[in-house]
């Protein structure tokens, strides 16, 4: 349907717009955001804000704003640093773990660099025996209570980061009755075979900590104000009220500090699968072993939660002929420390995209649609700067933003890139054959590999998609998930997250981030610049079969218990049926018409048609029928999210008849809102 003389002039934008990427200018960027710690709610992290809102006003978008608002975030008591102690039988402290982490090299006269803390973790000062429960996850506690027989209630846990979001592990303790837990970073899991400790290598080094934010917020943004943005004039709750805090202390350790902990515990011997890298035995407990029973554990946390101000930095882009259409490429700006993987390499990346669409502005081109890019804050607390920002326009992103395309780390591996998008943006082979020719030059290294993946959450694109339906993707270097079997990227939220990891290690050349830069620009510039906006339902359908039939055989595990409480998934497959009719009928009618605003708003509006204002039973901000962030684990997404959590552990339910009830209201829901999606895809009247 295009011109061709408007297509040729558009392909020669995109290519001269990914040339424009430059190595050297990712670098640069990278190098100048992280040279000093920039917490969220800092001094220097409001100066970052300010030189990259001067700065992408130099570059030439139309307009950038900094955008504040008050929310509320936690910090360690500066005068009463959190530790972990082991106390004798009069309360002596016999063993203290760590203050701080050893400072690399080349750092040692920086100041303001946060110890390793668990962001809102209540206050106290528990003392009692330790229980290990390997990663804390729902499946490790059951097989703790119900084949071990062990009760936590009233003890102290302490787990091994990794495998599920931390906030989860929280979530599970408090669940079981602990009154405080610990976390450590296991050599198992963060420590990759034949790489040496940072900085000789990128392995974590035994002092290294996790920092991080141990919410169970459930997309609620602002603990204070959820649902509604954090401004002068919003209502707040009391502090002590705010949702998704934990009631117990939380403290990070490093593997050196953990083997005091763990090296005398006493009680059986664990599982096989629950064993890690030390050079322990990883016994259960309660406590430790007779020669040391009267030893017991304390946790010393003095960190205060207050309200503070934090600054997103919005620029835009009017769009030539739909200003009313945004396209939004966020990512974040504020980091635990230096944050040369999280969140920089992302920042530095988004810095170069707006360079080079500025270049591109001064050649003369004008976006068909509006372009928006966002530098987020205080995502490390809980998605808070962009959730705030959700909830101030969602009336308006609701009726506008076609997709969003998010910007965290963008290189957490170097084997290959991954892609984690909704279906929609899994579309036309031109554009994945534009992915992997962008991405897999030989200068990356590494194969190209098709790896899409739905989303789960842990990033700032949640409250789009998850709450108001909007289109979302993401892209980023990774690790080869069957050959390297540690837990993220080794130096995650700790110190060692600075700029010579990532020259050093990760990518000396700059061409990988180079690249992720290629990648999400070019996304952004295809959903900004193309006539047919370039999102397929035919694609949707594709995916929503594969859930239903994925969700269905959870179900038929239990065949006696179906059959005995007539539950039935015919009505979910009669819905996706009816959805595959209709997208492939919207394709085809999409090759002959002219009225293409018409059938783009219908594509853009697809995504919304997925939402349930209602939410899923007890997370209401999570309102995406067919995604949401595991129950279990924030970091992994979960297809028919309402009809799992329902199924889930049913065969222990101690109601079977009313669990099976709510399985059957689920489904239900599900086939109500796919066959209400494939509506929005028949012809107008």
């Amino acid at each position: 349907n295009q011109p061709s003389a408007d297509k040729d002039a558009s392909n020669k934008y995109l290519r001269e717009f990914l040339v424009e990427f430059q190595p050297d200018q990712i670098r640069d960027h990278l190098r100048k955001f992280t040279q000093l710690p920039h917490l969220a709610g800092s001094e220097q992290n409001l100066k970052y804000a300010e030189q990259i809102q001067s700065e992408w006003q130099e570059f030439g978008l139309d307009s950038v704003e900094m955008v504040p608002y008050d929310v509320l975030l936690s910090y360690p008591n500066k005068s009463q640093p959190n530790y972990i102690s082991i106390v004798d039988r009069l309360g002596s402290e016999v063993f203290n773990t760590s203050l701080a982490e050893p400072v690399p090299q080349g750092y040692e006269d920086v100041s303001d660099i946060v110890p390793p803390y668990s962001a809102y973790s209540a206050k106290g000062q528990p003392e009692g025996d330790l229980v290990y429960v390997n990663y804390g996850r729902t499946e490790d506690f059951f097989q703790l209570q119900r084949e071990m027989g062990i009760n936590v209630t009233g003890k102290i846990v302490i787990v091994r980061y990794g495998r599920i979001f931390r906030g989860n592990k929280v979530k599970n303790a408090m669940s079981a009755g602990a009154k405080g837990i610990i976390m450590f970073s296991d050599p198992a899991d963060y420590w990759a075979a034949g790489v040496q400790p940072y900085p000789d290598g990128w392995n974590l080094p035994g002092g290294g900590a996790q920092r991080g934010n141990v919410l169970s917020l459930n997309g609620a943004g602002d603990p204070l104000t959820p649902g509604y943005p954090a401004k002068e004039y919003t209502f707040r709750l009391d502090t002590e009220d705010g949702i998704g805090l934990p009631s117990i202390p939380v403290h990070p350790i490093g593997f050196h500090d953990a083997v005091p902990l763990l090296q005398n515990m006493g009680g059986p011997i664990p599982p096989n699968n629950w064993k890690g890298g030390l050079n322990v035995s990883y016994r259960i407990g309660p406590g430790f072993t007779e020669e040391f029973r009267t030893q017991k554990v304390r946790m010393n946390i003095h960190t205060n939660n207050q309200v503070t101000r934090i600054y997103n930095v919005i620029g835009r882009i009017r769009g030539a002929l739909e200003p009313d259409r945004y396209v939004i490429l966020g990512g974040h700006r504020d980091a635990w420390v230096f944050g040369g993987i999280d969140p920089m390499s992302g920042a530095a990346v988004v810095h170069e995209t707006v360079r080079s669409a500025g270049k591109l502005l001064s050649k003369g081109w004008n976006p068909q649609r509006s372009v928006i890019f966002a530098s987020w804050d205080a995502e490390e607390f809980g998605l808070l700067g962009s959730t705030e920002w959700a909830e101030d326009n969602a009336k308006v992103l609701q009726e506008r933003a076609v997709a969003y395309i998010n910007a965290d780390s963008a290189i957490e591996g170097m084997y290959t890139l991954r892609v984690d998008c909704t279906p929609s943006l899994h579309t036309k082979k031109e554009k994945k054959d534009f992915l992997y020719t962008r991405a897999g030059t030989k200068e990356t290294t590494g194969p190209m590999i098709e790896m899409i993946s739905k989303l789960g959450s842990g990033s700032d694109f949640e409250a789009y998609f998850i709450r108001l339906g909007i289109a979302a993707g993401r892209a980023r270097y990774t690790k080869n998930k069957k050959t390297e079997r540690y837990s993220s990227y080794p130096v995650y939220h700790s110190v060692y997250e600075t700029f010579e990891i990532v020259e050093k290690f990760y990518d000396p050349t700059f061409r990988r981030l180079q690249a992720v830069a290629q990648v999400r620009g070019g996304l952004i510039f295809l959903l900004a610049d193309s006539q047919v906006l370039p999102l397929s339902a035919s694609q949707y359908a594709v995916s929503l079969k594969k859930y239903a039939q994925s969700i269905a055989q959870l179900a038929q595990k239990h065949p006696q218990e179906m059959e005995r409480f007539g539950v039935s998934f015919d009505f979910l497959f009669s819905a996706v049926e009816n959805f595959t009719l209709a997208a492939t009928d919207f394709h085809k009618r999409l090759e002959t018409i002219n009225t293409v605003r018409v059938m783009n708003d219908q594509l853009m509006y697809l995504e919304r048609a997925f939402i349930d204002p209602l939410g899923l039973p007890g997370r209401p901000f999570y309102r995406h029928v067919i995604f949401a962030p595991s129950s279990h684990n924030k970091y992994a997404g979960e297809s028919f999210p309402g009809i799992y959590d329902a199924l889930f552990d049913i065969e222990n339910s101690s109601d079977p008849q009313e669990s099976w009830k709510e399985v059957k209201r689920q489904i239900s829901i599900a086939a109500f809102t796919v066959n209400a999606a494939a509506m929005t895809l028949t012809p107008p009247a």
